[in-house]
């Protein structure tokens, strides 16, 4: 069977990356940000190196958390109105997927109308270290309480910028939450029924950079380079899993945060050890080849691995410390959800989970029962 692996889009990183932007031509820019990269000053000190270039520059600077179709919707009007050359996406995961879901679907719009619709040049320059999303052909759009993975490699971005100057002020909890969002997505991509010694290689690099900076980064924002680091690792684990795809980890953090509003980078955390026991199948010796390959995880960080079954555990106690050390919770319940109300939800969430995207490439092929029960699990923390 004849596989594929891609390598978009060209990717400047390392401290003072920004300065690309010197020497970028162009006549119209649209900026896609939110309020905080305004108020950081970060948004003018675009405009004053685009204006230097004599490229007239506007802002839609509307974005939220979680992304709806109502903000997909309001961007295509400013984009339609500005008919840019160049888009620059400045912010997190929900900045850079909304700007993805606009020029998707003005492309989609334009092309229901026979009308042409040249794609501008896609800038994304990522504030945060988690989603890898400036190198990726996903994008996560809210629509009611479910959120929907769009997935089409147009919507890759043309150039991704990795400066660390631009995270180096994100508070500890988010750190947390979005260093170990990178985390399972590397780790989603080494087991999926995708992954290739190509996409693996990138794994590894990137739960290798994780367990060596994320601490760092979460215990002092200003430590240059473990943020630098922990920017890499977003970006490569963005490319791990753009290319083998995901998992049930994500499948179910997707309805956990539409339906309570659990931030993404937490809800993947809560869920993580418990997916990679169900992963491994823990409960029959680990006799899986996802075993085998956390037990491989285990051996590159130096945890005792003697077989597939002592280095899955010994994983997932890693992580668990991990997370006990970022002071993250345990389970569903510590982030006052009440039990009957979840319950009442779990058919909702287990359902919207079966039929995620994300889901089709999960190592261990799964019913509604078994969706249920990780929830109940990951809810009361046992």
């Amino acid at each position: 069977m004849m596989n594929q692996f891609s390598i978009e889009p060209k990717v400047y990183f390392n401290r003072n990356s920004i300065e690309y932007l010197s020497n970028l031509k162009g006549n119209r820019a649209l900026i896609v940000t939110d309020r905080v990269m305004e108020q950081l000053g970060f948004v003018d000190k675009i405009i004053n190196t685009l204006s230097e270039n004599k490229i007239t520059c506007n802002v839609f600077s509307d974005v939220k958390p979680d992304p709806d179709i109502k903000m997909i919707v309001e961007g295509m009007k400013k984009m339609y109105d500005v008919n840019p050359d160049v888009v620059i996406a400045l912010g997190g995961g929900s900045v850079i997927d909304t700007t993805k879901g606009i020029l998707y679907c003005l492309w989609k719009l334009k092309e229901s109308k026979k009308e042409e619709f040249k794609k501008p040049n896609f800038i994304a320059i990522p504030s945060t270290s988690g989603t890898g999303s400036e190198v990726t052909s996903f994008s996560v759009i809210k629509i009611g309480d479910e959120k929907l993975a769009l997935v089409d490699e147009w919507m890759l971005p043309d150039v991704a910028i990795l400066d660390p100057i631009f995270v180096e002020s994100v508070p500890a909890s988010i750190t947390a939450d979005t260093g170990m969002d990178v985390l399972c997505h590397a780790l989603e991509a080494y087991v999926s029924t995708d992954a290739s010694e190509f996409t693996d290689a990138l794994a590894e690099k990137a739960v290798k950079l994780v367990f060596d900076y994320l601490l760092d980064a979460y215990r002092d924002g200003s430590n240059k380079n473990a943020r630098e680091k922990m920017h890499n690792a977003s970006c490569i684990a963005g490319m791990a899993f753009t290319n083998a795809s995901l998992g049930i980890n994500h499948s179910l953090a997707h309805a956990l945060g539409g339906i309570f509003h659990i931030p993404h980078g937490r809800a993947n955390a809560l869920l993580l050890p418990y997916i990679v026991a169900y992963n491994a199948n823990l409960e029959n010796e680990a006799k899986s080849l996802a075993a085998e390959k956390y037990a491989y995880l285990a051996k590159l960080l130096n945890l005792p691995s003697r077989n597939a079954e002592e280095g899955t555990r010994n994983l997932i106690k890693a992580i668990q410390v991990l997370k006990n050390e970022m002071n993250m919770p345990v389970g569903i319940c510590n982030l006052n959800i009440e039990k009957d109300v979840f319950i009442k939800e779990l058919e909702t969430l287990s359902t919207l989970a079966i039929n995620d995207s994300c889901t089709v490439t999960n190592p261990r092929k799964s019913s509604i029962e078994d969706i249920k029960k990780l929830y109940i699990d990951v809810f009361q923390g046992n």
